[in-house]
């Protein structure tokens, strides 16, 4: 079993990375952040059409280029540590792997050839104001009404739910939770964008009164096809935050070399040395964790889940105590809202809750092998 990346797999990364710096800068992050939209509409043409990034992962036969998980884990690493403001992981990551999932090959021939081709954006509409990631948490109800299902409720913590020019809905029927196409501008559905933290991403609350959806997959059979999206988006999000703690170490250790005190840089510092040294044990172990859960989803092997709730309650930690270190090692300037360190930290402070904190990962994965 070889964990290194093949030469296709570095290429994809320094192909990646190149496009991100050279559209995704400090600056352009900033710019989008202060727009409702959250993201340049010329750059997500440019992700789709000339880069292929968002078909990167969708079959052959859907319009994408039929590449595994593991190209995945490459480029949301380059996209965590450029902080790239776009819906990349609310239409691929989590809307894509819905449909792809979901066993309905009308429903994929309908809406993945959009996705692949970066003209669709996607989001799936799944947490509501509880703020629960299980099956119980989904409360919104959906109703036979002839030939057509009506959708009422509340779902909040959309990942760009309100620019979604397809939403990808969990409702609950007498069957139990089914997953629901749905036009967002369709009569009855209304969108609020939210303010958040993180405003490299974007989240909306979304209404649903009443509202037609296309029935994906089998009724009632919606929580099988979620409840293996989530680990597949934890594992993704994993990688995303192992590409944000290598770059804030990286601006750490560069600042430590660089900044003077008492006639010496600062990274002489035995407190200074101790707090990178220890960045770079928790990078490098968040790395380990989060390649091996990206294996695991590109083979869906049996490991999947524990090991998917094992690389986000790990990675997650990792990354915030790298950006709140980074944040510490910078000082005074470090605090400032002109310098990027508190970008990063809000992006791993929201990366942190995002599919459920540390805790309840590791509440799960001590269920899912049986302690």
């Amino acid at each position: 079993m070889n964990f290194a990346f093949n030469e296709e797999q570095e290429e994809l990364r320094k192909t990646t990375r190149a496009f991100l710096e050279a559209k995704s800068s400090e600056a352009a992050v900033r710019e989008q952040m202060d727009t409702e939209a959250g993201f340049d509409e010329a750059v997500w043409r440019q992700m789709g059409e000339q880069m292929g990034l968002q078909g990167l992962v969708i079959p052959e036969e859907y319009g994408g280029s039929g590449y595994g998980y593991i190209e995945l884990i490459v480029i949301l690493e380059e996209m965590g540590r450029a902080l790239l403001c776009a819906p990349f992981f609310s239409t691929v990551v989590l809307a894509g792997n819905t449909l792809i999932h979901s066993g309905d090959d009308a429903a994929k021939a309908d809406y993945l050839p959009g996705i692949a081709a970066g003209e669709t954006i996607a989001a799936l509409a799944l947490t509501e104001e509880n703020g629960r990631w299980d099956e119980q948490g989904v409360t919104a109800t959906a109703t036979k009404d002839g030939d057509t299902w009506k959708i009422s409720g509340t779902k909040s913590y959309v990942i760009d739910g309100h620019t979604a020019t397809l939403l990808i809905v969990a409702a609950r029927t007498d069957a139990g939770v089914s997953l629901f196409a749905v036009d967002p501008s369709a009569s009855g559905v209304t969108r609020t964008p939210l303010a958040t933290m993180d405003q490299t991403r974007k989240q909306a609350r979304i209404d649903f009164d009443g509202v037609e959806g296309r029935l994906i997959g089998t009724d009632g059979g919606g929580w099988d096809v979620l409840e293996r999206v989530l680990d597949l988006a934890a594992v993704a999000l994993a990688a995303e935050q192992v590409g944000g703690g290598q770059f804030v170490l990286e601006m750490a250790v560069q600042y430590a070399k660089d900044r003077v005190q008492f006639g010496r840089p600062i990274g002489s510092f035995q407190a200074i040395k101790h707090k990178c040294a220890d960045m770079l044990l928790e990078v490098e172990s968040a790395k380990s964790a989060a390649y091996y859960a990206g294996w695991c989803a590109s083979e869906l092997n049996d490991e999947l889940p524990a090991v998917a709730s094992l690389a986000k309650a790990y990675c997650s930690e990792a990354y915030f105590h790298a950006a709140a270190e980074n944040i510490q090692i910078h000082g005074g300037i470090g605090f400032t809202w002109e310098h990027p360190a508190h970008l990063y930290f809000k992006r791993a402070k929201s990366s942190e809750l995002l599919f459920g904190d540390p805790t309840y990962h590791r509440e799960l994965l001590a269920q899912r092998i049986g302690i």
